[in-house]
């Protein structure tokens, strides 16, 4: 089904999978309960996107313990992986420990598989986490390290640059917490490692902040998107090396859709980019490419105006992307995996300044579907 045919349809998906109603086997008098509920849900994400803005906004590394039991996790390698006991525990300012009580699963589907430590998402209760960072925080993923060692760990702060440079184009962005994670087994008391980890703010969060909803459907084309957004996003992917997303398919892509029934594409999931050129990171075979620190642009044509707001953008922001690299959080990557992301990424910006080249890898090279 075509998302442009049926925008309203997209909304019954909506209230259907979020809120457990079919508009089409409902009345008049059921539909204005969905409605007033679907109300409340946005009201409710909107009040937890505000809670938890603080948790977001800082940059510190917070020091966390997770704690459960670790065999157990790490043999859930299956998609519907049962939901594990767990404690994640925190020092408040005056030293003392917060320890809130959570449930976790595995996720992922290359990490699941290959990875020593699973890919997570936690899922708190709200009444564990009132009074504490992590209220307004419900079911977030956590993105921690494959192999436990100093080359993995490198790969979760390189890519926690990625998500800061994509908020500081847009606040269509996830917001992520940095952390410095102890990772204990229940069964023995033992810390049986300490690495950064990435605490990525939830979909749902996003689309509060946007004023929008999200929707999980497939098919997004041009005349579904907000025109600048879905440059922006695609241009992103290009500035970082990336080409393991797709929009239409929904894969390392989510979509807000907004009042006006268009669809703001929200990227996630970085860790293949060429700009972290993790050891393990290949390309799709299919592509014109052979390795990840090729770029590729794999987003939608647009004309040449719309693309030009979007380099605008990122000539304007270059300083500050840049600086993320000297700050408390870019200080912590050698120096030499600074000097290799800022010299690729000037490598973009000759491109995108360059109307030649700009032509020839980006408007060129777009995807077309008309």
């Amino acid at each position: 089904m075509s998302m442009t045919a049926s925008r309203v349809w997209l909304s019954a998906f909506y209230l259907t999978t979020f809120i457990g109603a079919s508009l089409a086997t409902t009345s008049a008098s059921a539909q204005d309960s969905i409605a007033v509920k679907l109300a409340a849900a946005h009201r409710k994400a909107a009040a937890r996107a505000a809670e938890s803005e603080a948790f977001y906004a800082a940059a510190q590394p917070l020091e966390m313990q997770l704690t459960t039991n670790l065999r157990r996790i790490r043999g859930d390698k299956s998609e519907k992986a049962p939901w594990r006991s767990a404690t994640v525990t925190y020092a408040d300012p005056a030293g003392r420990p917060v320890s809130i009580p959570t449930q976790i699963r595995t996720r992922g589907i290359w990490r699941l598989k290959n990875c020593e430590f699973p890919p997570v998402r936690l899922n708190f209760k709200a009444e564990s986490t009132k009074g504490t960072l992590l209220k307004g925080i419900d079911k977030p993923k956590l993105v921690s390290f494959c192999q436990n060692n100093d080359d993995y760990e490198r790969y979760i702060t390189q890519e926690m640059q990625l998500y800061r440079i994509f908020g500081l184009l847009t606040p269509a962005s996830h917001r992520a917490r940095l952390l410095r994670m102890s990772y204990a087994d229940s069964a023995t008391g033992k810390v049986q490692a300490t690495r950064m980890a990435i605490l990525l703010e939830e979909p749902e969060l996003v689309a509060a902040r946007l004023g929008g909803s999200v929707v999980n459907i497939k098919g997004a084309v041009p005349r579904d998107l907000v025109t600048y957004q879905d440059a922006l996003a695609a241009v992103f992917q290009y500035l970082i090396g990336n080409t393991d997303w797709s929009t239409y398919a929904l894969h390392n892509m989510e979509l807000v859709q907004m009042e006006d029934g268009d669809h703001v594409p929200i990227p996630y999931d970085f860790d293949f980019s060429g700009a972290i050129d993790a050891s393990y990171a290949t390309v799709d075979p299919k592509l014109p490419v052979q390795r990840v620190r090729q770029r590729l642009f794999r987003g939608y044509c647009h004309k040449p105006e719309d693309f030009a707001k979007v380099f605008s953008l990122f000539n304007e922001k270059k300083s500050a992307i840049y600086a993320l690299y000297s700050d408390s959080i870019g200080s912590r990557l050698p120096k030499k995996t600074v000097d290799a992301t800022l010299k690729y990424f000037d490598e973009f910006y000759e491109t995108i300044n360059n109307p030649k080249r700009a032509r020839n890898e980006i408007f060129d090279a777009c995807v077309k579907t008309d």
